[in-house]
């Protein structure tokens, strides 16, 4: 199987494995609890979450009520700043200029791992952050409008072919796992289409729903517009099926070995303490696992991709390499001046 973008996953947890890890002796770090009677002062005041994509959006609805969650648990409100454009990287200038207090963390999308081989940045993603969690993984999809006559991804290449460079396709930004996945199967094809940004996954939906643009290729923020029907789901590009519309083939199995994840989590700036960083992860893995969230993940076909600071860490460096040979495989890598 070759993998576009994706980090190792590592972690799928049945509901008796979920069970367990919750027994405090199964837990490899001390309890916020342990921490908050130690006197230590964080959080002192509320916390920012730096989310890249605007409200709205699947990932976007998942971490407020994650946030919502971790807040009980922090005693100090965490509060959702959006902060939308540049394939989600826009994070990344953020936290490596904010203070290592804790009090100013940032979902981490798999973009930011990317886009240093292609452009010239100041920030590195690895060097410039302090991994707190890794939370779960998007399910992406093809999408075309009903009435389109688009009705299959053979339909949808047919088209290309037969109209060479009118296809319009949107994605979620330059350099996004979708972006690079339609690079890879057009390209493969010996096809050509135009490429439609967006800021977002909701505005991205819109515009394919009112046949602004004739395919979508995004994250399973698309979910509300499929089950109303007011867009049709052509492919996804997960491992197998998803166990929300299983009558959905994937890419893969229509012939085109490219799969995408895209596990995602959350980072605070470089330096954070080993007491702060200690808060923070059980607060959230607190929230992870709630049934509220839980639930909230499942309106969006998502599931938990739990890994602590250390593994979340180890996957993001994998990551990061991998995404180096993806970028220079397509031959996208930024010129070396």
């Amino acid at each position: 199987m070759r993998r576009i973008v994706d980090a190792p996953v590592r972690t799928r947890l049945t509901r008796r494995q979920w069970l367990g890890t919750m027994a405090p002796s199964m837990l490899a770090l001390p309890t916020f609890p342990a921490w908050a009677q130690s006197g230590t002062a964080f959080p002192s005041r509320p916390i920012m979450l730096w989310v890249p994509w605007p409200a709205g959006g699947a990932t976007d609805l998942t971490l407020r009520m994650l946030a919502e969650l971790a807040s009980r648990k922090l005693g100090q409100k965490v509060l959702i700043d959006n902060r939308s454009g540049a394939g989600g990287t826009l994070v990344m200038p953020i936290l490596q200029q904010a203070a290592p207090d804790g009090h100013l963390i940032a979902q981490m999308p798999q973009t930011v791992l990317r886009a240093p081989y292609l452009q010239k940045l100041s920030w590195d993603p690895i060097r410039d952050t302090t991994p707190i969690i890794q939370l779960s993984g998007v399910t992406f999809g093809m999408l075309t409008q009903p009435g389109s006559g688009l009705t299959s991804l053979d339909d949808v290449v047919a088209y290309a072919r037969n109209h060479p460079g009118e296809l319009t396709v949107a994605t979620n930004g330059v350099g996004t796992t979708p972006h690079l996945a339609m690079d890879e199967l057009m390209a493969g094809l010996g096809l050509s289409y135009v490429h439609v940004p967006y800021k977002g996954t909701a505005e991205q939906m819109v515009a394919v729903a009112s046949g602004q643009v004739m395919v979508g290729l995004n994250s399973n923020g698309f979910a509300p517009f499929v089950d109303s029907g007011r867009l049709r789901l052509l492919l996804t590009l997960g491992a197998q099926r998803t166990k929300r519309w299983p009558q959905v083939p994937t890419l893969r199995e229509l012939g085109h070995d490219i799969v995408a994840m895209s596990p995602y989590g959350l980072a605070g700036p470089r330096g954070l303490t080993p007491s702060v960083l200690q808060i923070l992860h059980d607060a959230f893995r607190s929230a992870l696992f709630d049934p509220a969230h839980v639930a909230e993940l499942a309106k969006y076909d998502q599931e938990i991709a739990y890994l602590g600071p250390s593994e979340y860490g180890q996957a993001l460096r994998e990551a990061y390499a991998a995404e180096k040979r993806n970028v220079e495989r397509l031959g996208l890598t930024r010129s070396s001046g």
